[in-house]
């Protein structure tokens, strides 16, 4: 039997990529997290937020069609993850400062997520272009499956997110720098 194929453009896929994209950010995080016992500090909990905006925008254009509102979600998103990670990279920029947890590819998290935001916030804009043109791009055809996965996925990325940071800061605010699960520790 052949299955049904769900009409998108290159910018659907595009927006699809950038779902992912947030997916991989988010389950890299939870690894350093959960298997290197890094747990995150309150600025990296808001720069896990900021991306979710974003992923949320990704996934609304994916699901429900291209809306600038939903373009605009992406920026805010990106705009958000930029400023908590500028926020951060400025705490830790003195000379013989090690930085907060541990480096990915000589880079800490926190970079990646200046890094990330900016990419977000230029590929969005590349994108916008691009859809003007959406009436001459050809259609693909992409298994209705591949949507729902990455959809699915995020939406367990981010419930994982939300146990997560309840179990480690409890019903009150985050400690500066965490060690323990607050909520397990008792």
């Amino acid at each position: 039997m052949k299955t049904k194929t769900h009409p998108t453009t290159v910018v659907h896929l595009v927006n699809m990529v950038g779902l992912l994209g947030i997916c991989v950010s988010l389950v890299v995080a939870f690894y350093y997290q959960l298997v290197m016992h890094e747990l995150p500090c309150p600025l990296c909990l808001l720069q896990r937020i900021g991306l979710i905006i974003a992923g949320f925008g990704f996934l609304f254009n994916v699901y429900f069609g291209l809306r600038n509102l939903h373009y605009g979600m992406v920026i805010i998103g990106g705009v958000l993850t930029g400023i908590m990670a500028s926020r951060q990279v400025f705490l830790h920029i003195m000379p013989g400062d090690t930085g907060y947890g541990s480096a990915f590819l000589g880079l800490h998290f926190y970079t990646w997520a200046l890094v990330t935001s900016v990419v977000i916030i230029a590929a969005t804009a590349v994108v916008l272009a691009i859809s003007e043109m959406n009436a001459s791009i050809r259609p693909l055809n992409i298994p209705p499956a591949l949507f729902r996965i990455a959809g699915w996925g995020f939406l367990l990325l981010i419930a994982t997110n939300l146990m997560s940071t309840v179990l480690e800061c409890g019903s009150g605010q985050c400690a500066d720098n965490p060690v323990i699960y607050e909520l397990l520790s008792k």
